[in-house]
């Protein structure tokens, strides 16, 4: 899986691969940036009182890491479990964690605008599912494991509280633009931006939807600076991925100048390189709100 990782070397080209996964038969997605290896499923040591959807705890070369059942996490009962089962190692959020799945299928490399974004219908509040993707006959749903991992243990989100400690502030003369595909971040941002002083920010739930709008701004006025100060941007978005939208602001002759700051469960040491590569001027790993914040008022104040 380690290998995998090449394959996508440059930054920007807003595609990504995911490893395809089954649980109860039917098809399921993550993206191989937050896979860390796919292993056998070992022996798992219970531990009382936790999450329901937590089976236990592994022992994996020394290190202590949580076993998720997608089985529960899915709401799928079931009795059998596949003699394929397999543990997918993912690491995101600054977090190592398991997911106990029925079997590990194939890698597709696909890009982030044939993803499509899950009807209001059927997607509803609580929605683990974040993309939608068609292949032939098929459909492979883009599971939101930020969210998963949210629903187990709340303090790992986004914390208003961690804004609180910064004191009492003033922004409402600076505009943020913030692109985030997730309900949740988007209200969980919505928070914080405005306990931070940031109360002037338009978002949007995917890149494209964001580059339109700036785009928009700067043909009634090229001087983008009048409108805008700032983007904040995740990276995992359909339509439009956060490394693509930052590419093409800084490629971009009159939108160059704004400043962008990724924020995103993907920013690792292994992965700061494609920020780097892409020209943005920050990136930070969620969920260090906090960290975010000081970032923005050292860029625009």
């Amino acid at each position: 899986m380690e290998n995998q990782k090449g394959i996508l070397l440059e930054s920007g080209t807003n595609e990504l691969e995911i490893v395809e996964f089954e649980v109860a038969n039917n098809k399921f997605g993550i993206n191989v940036i937050k896979v860390k290896e796919i292993i056998q499923p070992i022996p798992v040591t219970f531990i009382p009182h936790v999450h329901p959807h937590v089976e236990g705890i592994i022992q994996l070369r020394g290190e202590v890491l949580p076993v998720v059942d997608m089985l529960k996490v899915l709401g799928i009962p079931s009795d059998n479990r596949s003699p394929q089962q397999k543990y997918i190692v993912a690491e995101f959020n600054k977090q190592r964690v398991v997911f106990h799945v029925d079997n590990v299928t194939q890698i597709h490399r696909i890009s982030w605008d044939q993803i499509e974004k899950p009807s209001d219908m059927y997607q509803g509040g609580t929605s683990q599912v974040i993309g939608v993707i068609k292949r032939n006959e098929e459909m492979i749903l883009l599971l939101d494991f930020e969210r998963i991992m949210v629903d187990i243990n709340p303090e790992s989100s986004i914390s208003v509280d961690a804004v609180k400690k910064l004191g009492k502030r003033e922004r409402t003369e600076k505009k943020v633009v913030i692109a985030e595909d997730s309900p949740l971040l988007r209200k969980l941002l919505f928070d914080t931006m405005t306990e931070a002083g940031y109360v002037n920010t338009e978002f949007f739930e995917n890149g494209r939807d964001a580059y339109e709008y700036l785009e928009a701004l700067v043909k009634a006025d090229k001087n983008i600076e009048n409108h805008v100060q700032i983007v904040v941007t995740d990276i995992e978005m359909p339509q439009m991925d956060g490394h693509h939208l930052t590419k093409k602001i800084k490629t971009h002759p009159d939108l160059k100048k704004l400043p962008v700051i990724i924020f995103s469960s993907l920013i690792t040491d292994d992965l700061r390189h494609k920020g780097d590569q892409v020209g943005a001027e920050e990136q930070i790993s969620k969920p260090e709100i906090a960290e975010l914040i000081l970032k923005m008022d050292k860029l625009i104040l």
